[in-house]
């Protein structure tokens, strides 16, 4: 495939994740609204989050961080040169392995449980009502870890076969599942929090039996295997570790802005996690389904050893991703006091709530190009079957995060934590950019330079015109109205992106043929007009 197909092939899929990614995080913000309502912030719904807290942990520890990009590299490489047949039969090796030992793990887990809740709780102490019921929900839903393991495995093989939409969209159903828990299920409980954990368990169950026709149809085989000692397996292992060792820094960067924030004003923690909800749309929506369907091409490229296209497809995917992570940033720092009072001012969330917490996002937007930029970057490393260096980076961008934290931390409160976790991330990003040059070299470089002066130049244009129209005021009445709020906001956005488009097209920019695929692919999957099959 040319380099044009490769990176269209790209851009397509990117579209696909992006489209279930973003249905994915409105039902996530549905679901938390569903736990709001039934269980509040009582006694309950603190034991739920904790007990669901474990086995997500463990996910992001071992399923979908390290498995997926240590697994899709090496099974992209059989394909390529071993053949389909023999990479199938190296997916039902690792599927084998992989439940086995998960089986263990589930087993201990739930043996385990009352200790791990008194170590990731302990202020609930080891007796008395909330820390029995802690416990039995851990019980409950630690074997969530086991499917969404398998979930993790068969998404590395059905993007390695460019299959994007049942990986993508199987996190819906997660979601859907855990509001369905909290109306027909709850209720028939003596205690109702128990249906948001069966709801947990059978999301899990649903998650994998998106999977299973897909992947029939793709040749897998779901007969057990047990060859432990297959050398394709040793080197997913080795691959494995220090993406473990990648995903537990990044929470402990989590834990350690957590409990700095615990220091400073009270709602500093709060004002911390309303602002990231928002970061999180453009970072999930577009920066993770571009590396996510990155990463099997530059592995195949990898693998091909074809640095050639490795360098288009990784420039592509970064140049796309900035080209829309810019305006996403000028217009969260312009629109973010009205998108917070919008979606969080009532009830309990006042202005100064909704103040603070546009602090907090204006200084996490500063970084999204960095948050988003290393998403790719990993990628890369990935493909190149090279873990130790984005591990390496990471852990100097964590002790740089923690040390600007301390400083800034009192001079700005919990705004200085985001600053911190920004400027700490744009290191990072650098660093990665540098020590990438010596597996790439650096001519790739001067098309990014460019791309990036042209998307910066557009998304200045378009946040000067958002803050002029920001500031015009309409009568002091219609201003007040909630549903003017949503559509003065919703025809801000529109604007800003119309003017950001016209400038790029004025400015020649080669993305935005690129962009129009990913809608494209989003477009299609609304209207059904096109349906991805295997």
């Amino acid at each position: 495939m040319g380099r044009d197909g490769r990176s269209a092939e790209v851009s397509k899929a990117a579209g696909v994740v992006g489209f279930f990614t973003f249905l994915s995080r409105i039902l996530g913000l549905v679901r938390d609204m569903v736990i709001a309502r039934f269980f509040g912030s009582g006694t309950a719904a603190d034991a739920f989050f904790v007990a669901f807290r474990i086995p997500n942990l463990l996910r992001r520890l071992f399923a979908e961080g390290s498995l997926t990009i240590a697994f899709i590299p090496v099974f992209t490489e059989y394909l390529s040169v071993k053949g389909k047949k023999e990479a199938m039969e190296l997916a039902s090796v690792v599927a084998t392995l992989l439940s086995v030992v998960l089986v263990f793990l589930v087993a201990a887990g739930i043996l385990l449980s009352p200790w791990i809740v008194r170590l990731q709780a302990f202020g609930f102490g080891g007796t008395g009502y909330k820390y029995e019921l802690t416990v039995l929900l851990t019980r409950m839903m630690f074997p969530y870890i086991l499917l969404v393991s398998l979930v993790a495995l068969f998404m590395g093989v059905l993007n390695s076969l460019r299959h994007f939409a049942a990986p993508a969209a199987a996190p819906i159903l997660l979601n859907v599942a855990i509001i369905a828990g909290a109306y027909l299920f709850s209720p028939m409980m003596d205690e109702p929090v128990l249906g948001l954990a069966l709801g947990v368990i059978i999301g899990g169950m649903l998650q994998v039996s998106l999977q299973i026709p897909w992947l029939q149809r793709c040749g897998f085989s779901f007969r057990a295997r047990w060859r432990p000692s297959h050398p394709a397996v040793r080197r997913i292992v080795t691959l494995m570790l220090p993406a473990i060792y990648g995903s537990a820094v990044y929470q402990v960067n989590q834990f350690i802005g957590t409990l700095l924030a615990s220091m400073l004003k009270e709602g500093s923690i709060s004002w911390l996690y309303y602002a990231d909800r928002l970061i999180q749309f453009p970072l999930g929506v577009f920066a993770i389904a571009i590396s996510t369907a990155a990463l099997p091409s530059l592995a195949t490229d990898a693998a091909e050893k074809d640095m050639d296209h490795f360098r288009s497809t990784f420039s592509h995917a970064l140049r796309l991703t900035f080209f829309i992570t810019l305006p996403s940033m000028a217009g969260l720092m312009v629109l973010g006091h009205e998108l917070i009072a919008v979606f969080f001012q009532r009830g309990a969330f006042g202005v100064e709530a909704t103040i603070m917490t546009a602090k907090a996002l204006i200084c996490y937007a500063v970084g999204l190009w960095a948050f988003s930029g290393i998403r790719v970057m990993v990628s890369a490393f990935y493909a190149l079957q090279d873990t130790r260096t984005p591990v390496r980076v990471a852990t100097l961008a964590l002790l740089i995060n923690i040390t600007l934290s301390l400083l800034l931390m009192k001079p700005f409160g919990h705004s200085g934590l985001a600053l911190s976790l920004s400027l700490a991330s744009g290191v990072q990003f650098l660093l990665l950019l540098y020590f990438l040059k010596d597996k790439l070299g650096t001519a790739y470089l001067r098309n990014l330079t460019a791309s990036l002066a042209k998307a910066s130049a557009a998304s200045l244009i378009m946040g000067t015109m958002l803050l002029s129209l920001s500031s015009v005021n309409i009568g002091s009445g219609l201003q007040a109205s909630s549903l003017f709020a949503v559509l003065r906001i919703m025809l801000l956005v529109a604007a800003g992106v119309i003017v950001f488009l016209l400038a790029a097209y004025v400015m020649r920019s080669p993305e935005l043929s690129s962009v129009g695929g990913i809608f494209s692919s989003m477009m299609s999957k609304i209207s059904g007009a096109k349906r991805s099959h295997p």
